[in-house]
């Protein structure tokens, strides 16, 4: 099937064209950014805290009282969150202009900044890897009902939406506010 010349475009790939969302939010793109950041952040710690209170509160089978829960959320399962927390922190206390190197300023300031912002790329990679890691071997692999696996995957999410919550909020501090000017010639 060919598609008339008027609507063909030697450029593109699809043949489906992609709808245009015109998601011009104005002078307030910067502060929906930061406050859907912040959402993003509370529902991964609220799903995290879920599944360690339901832990807490795991009861035995009715059937059979007297085998406990056979697993339960532990510190191993927090390490994950907290590596990927530091990482986010790091990578969101460094000034953006110092990593473009637009200071003028010492020079090897921005060599600094661009290890710490790989320092913590890597905590939030590595928070990633061990949170996927810790649901396999602790809670897959084990082959615990859904009700435990759940812990895993609550974990998972919470890293998930760690992460992209920091790719959002580098996002809209990157921004141009409406009260900064770019005077340059």
């Amino acid at each position: 099937m060919s598609l008339p010349r008027s609507n063909y475009d030697p450029r593109r790939v699809c043949s489906n064209p992609i709808p245009d969302l015109n998601l011009n939010f104005g002078k307030h793109r910067r502060t929906i950014g930061i406050y859907l950041a912040g959402a993003l952040f509370a529902l991964a710690n609220w799903t995290f805290l879920d599944a360690a209170i339901l832990s807490v509160h795991a009861h035995p089978p009715y059937e059979d009282p007297q085998i406990p829960p056979p697993v339960h959320v532990q510190f191993v399962d927090w390490v994950p969150g907290i590596c990927l927390l530091l990482g986010m922190l790091i990578i969101n206390l460094i000034d953006k202009d110092r990593i473009r190197g637009d200071d003028y300023g010492d020079s090897t300031a921005v060599w600094r900044a661009r290890l710490f912002l790989f320092i913590g790329f890597a905590f939030m990679a590595g928070g990633l890897a061990g949170s996927v890691s810790l649901l396999v071997l602790k809670y897959v692999m084990m082959d615990y009902p859904e009700q435990y696996t759940y812990y895993g995957y609550a974990n998972v999410s919470q890293n998930v939406a760690l992460m992209l919550s920091a790719g959002v909020l580098w996002i809209a501090q990157s921004a141009q506010t409406e009260y900064d000017y770019s005077l340059t010639l």
